[in-house]
């Protein structure tokens, strides 16, 4: 048995870097050895940072270096399914940032590759991994608060979207790119699969783009029933610009749970002008910093121990359907019953 994973980063950019940089130096029993990008100047900056032996701009050609034992993918989403499908075939085990893929077909190709093949395949939901929501998870499942009947989740992401973005045929908008967070912290926390979906959305902060993009959206509301009769609220919003925000909270019966806030420390200044003021967070990657070392370790603690990973290949399924009931709905106008 291998006491010693070593893994490719494939997406050298700001989130894959967020991996990179575990894998080469937080993660046990795990060895970053090989970087991945088609873009020249990314790779030369990931190289400086990590120092890998082994450099590719094809990620075809790190599939046939026999050294490689895991994949990391974080690229584009639609991209996904065809470097997955690379690495099921090569036999190397895929931890694959959300959302899965574009559609459930590609992430059911996905998923049965990577059972024909015998990998491990792991899903990037990082909240999974957070001490604060697995402390509400464990408060949840303890009963104090009673039954769940509501669950609210929000995710602001300040960065102004990349050009590919606004384009929802490739990126489904924020509803994929932010809101994948958000579907599956309601699953999880409800422990129950979601009956039918309603959005309503708009582009508010990039009017720039919409006679080229007009079905583009920045901010969205969705309304969730949930099979069991729970009930769901989820926004997201891109380009916010007043820092990172992800919170969450938990109706019970006989209590509620509030995770997060939209501090950056718990510090609070006054001054002279009789003001209060105190951080925002600035960035996901401070946030849930400890929650990607977590996430990182436990998919190589899945492959040595031979276990089924924390976050699957069917969460990323049930995720991307929602993704995708949420965008139709969005663009249609009308709520969506989610299919089996």
């Amino acid at each position: 048995m291998k006491e010693m994973i070593r893994v490719c980063l494939i997406g050298t950019g700001r989130a894959g870097m967020i991996h990179g940089k575990n894998f080469a130096r937080r993660v046990e029993n795990a060895k970053l050895i090989a970087l991945c990008d088609p873009s020249k100047e990314s790779l030369a900056s990931a190289q400086k940072e990590v120092d890998c032996p082994y450099i590719y701009e094809d990620y075809r050609e790190a599939m046939q270096n026999p050294e490689i034992d895991a994949v990391v993918i974080v690229t584009p989403t639609s991209y996904h399914k065809e470097i997955a499908l690379a690495a099921a075939a090569a036999k190397k085990h895929i931890f694959c940032e959300k959302p899965l893929a574009m559609n459930e077909a590609e992430c059911l190709a996905i998923i049965q590759a990577a059972e024909e093949n015998q990998v491990k395949l792991q899903v990037g939901f990082m909240r999974r991994f957070d001490a604060s929501f697995l402390e509400a998870k464990k408060v949840v499942d303890s009963g104090v608060i009673g039954e769940v009947v509501l669950v609210k989740s929000l995710t602001h992401g300040p960065s102004e979207p990349k050009p590919w973005m606004y384009d929802i045929h490739q990126s489904n908008g924020p509803i994929g790119e932010v809101n994948s967070h958000d579907f599956d912290t309601l699953r999880w926390l409800t422990g129950s699969e979601v009956s039918s979906i309603y959005a309503n959305g708009g582009n508010y902060r990039s009017p720039e783009v919409k006679a080229e993009f007009p079905d583009y959206y920045d901010t969205v509301a969705m309304n969730l029933r949930f099979k069991d009769g729970k009930l769901g609220l989820i926004d997201g919003a891109q380009y916010v610009q007043y820092g990172y925000d992800a919170r969450t909270e938990i109706l019970g019966t006989k209590g509620s749970i509030l995770v997060g806030d939209q501090g950056k420390h718990t510090i609070v200044v006054a001054t002279n002008n009789q003001q209060l003021t105190r951080p925002t967070m600035h960035s996901w990657m401070y946030l849930f910093r400890e929650a990607y070392v977590a996430e990182d370790q436990a998919f190589v603690d899945c492959i040595l121990n031979d276990t089924l990973p924390q976050c699957t290949g069917y969460d990323g399924l049930m995720a991307v359907r929602l993704v995708n009931a949420g965008v139709t709905s969005l663009l249609e106008n009308r709520i969506v019953e989610v299919k089996e």
